[in-house]
């Protein structure tokens, strides 16, 4: 009996704790997973967190207990890499607390002898996990010499005139690149991106997703929006029109989040979403990877009831280091 419940108790600890992202990808979400090849246009998934991480700074909860003491934590925030292996260019979506990793991990998809840094660096906001690693790029660090960096025009002015950012401009670590809505922009012959406004909190800049249009597929890419009924764009049509939706999921439900108003952090919560989506063709549905969870969102963890009743559904959920042909 002692036996039994101790082997109970174990399993108990390592459900409410385990950091499942150092496991294979391949057991939830094989059907549209791939690997990477050296050739053509791909995207990588390079962190799925949400702004600040997990764990979370001056978290007492059981999610994020055990991280705080593994050293090796797979967890990162936010970010997509877009590789064109035809043309040597790489490209990097958020530039975000853990971007020295993120970098390395491009880089090292890209090949040796591609260089360190990429090609350009895409925003989509001035909240915390989405543009404060550009501090990196500074002299204190890796002092980049001219990294093109595309972002909105009030997201453009932001930079240029808040330090420590400015410094960032005025010694060329970076090179502002201005977005204007919906138009396209062209990085190679076989590459371009299209960012658009979404609704957000905007404090200090303008909130865009991204249409990232490859020769042959094309993803979407939003990770921060307010409620989807207050978009005048219907997200229905924005999926039926491309083959990869990676889409805000920061929480799950309402529950999860006890400490805080959750009207000051508006956001689709998944249910909602599923909700929404209900109707959606089954290959609709297959696009959707729910992406930048909350460190309290049980859709990190592969083994939780909500991520059975995900992917159940018909959805996907973005892990660490997938990696999906364009």
């Amino acid at each position: 009996m002692r036996l039994a419940s101790l082997t109970i108790l174990a399993l108990c600890c390592l459900y409410a704790c385990k950091d499942s992202e150092n496991s294979s990808a391949e057991k939830t979400n094989a059907p549209t997973e791939k690997k990477g090849k050296a050739e053509g246009v791909s995207i990588m998934v390079l962190g799925t967190a949400q702004d600040a991480g997990s764990p979370h700074i001056a978290c007492k909860k059981a999610c994020c207990a055990a991280l705080f003491e593994n050293e090796n934590n797979a967890r990162k925030v936010v970010s997509l890499g877009v590789l064109d292996y035809t043309n040597e260019k790489s490209y990097l979506f958020e530039a975000t607390p853990d971007i020295s990793t993120q970098v390395k991990v491009l880089k090292d998809a890209m090949g040796a002898s591609s260089p360190e840094l990429p090609s350009g660096v895409f925003l989509t906001h001035a909240h915390i996990g989405h543009y404060t690693g550009l501090m990196y790029l500074g002299k204190e660090a890796t002092n980049a010499p001219e990294t093109p960096v595309f972002a909105m025009p009030k997201m453009t002015s932001f930079l240029r005139e808040n330090g420590p950012w400015s410094q960032l401009v005025s010694d060329r670590n970076i090179l502002l690149k201005p977005l204007a809505h919906q138009q396209a922009v062209p990085l190679t012959e076989q590459l371009k991106v299209v960012p658009f406004t979404v609704p957000h909190r905007d404090e200090y800049s303008e909130t865009v997703g991204y249409k990232i249009i490859g020769p042959n597929k094309s993803a979407l890419f939003i990770p921060d929006i307010n409620k989807w009924s207050v978009w005048e764009t219907p997200i229905a049509k924005l999926i039926a029109e491309v083959d990869y939706a990676f889409l805000d999921a920061t929480f799950y439900d309402g529950e999860e989040i006890n400490s805080r108003d959750i009207s000051e952090i508006p956001h689709p919560f998944v249910i909602e979403s599923m909700d929404l989506f209900q109707s959606l063709a089954p290959a609709d549905k297959a696009k959707v990877f729910f992406i930048h969870f909350n460190h309290t969102n049980p859709l990190l963890r592969e083994d939780s009831p909500q991520t059975m009743k995900v992917l159940q559904e018909g959805y996907k959920i973005a892990r660490k280091g997938m990696v999906f042909s364009l």
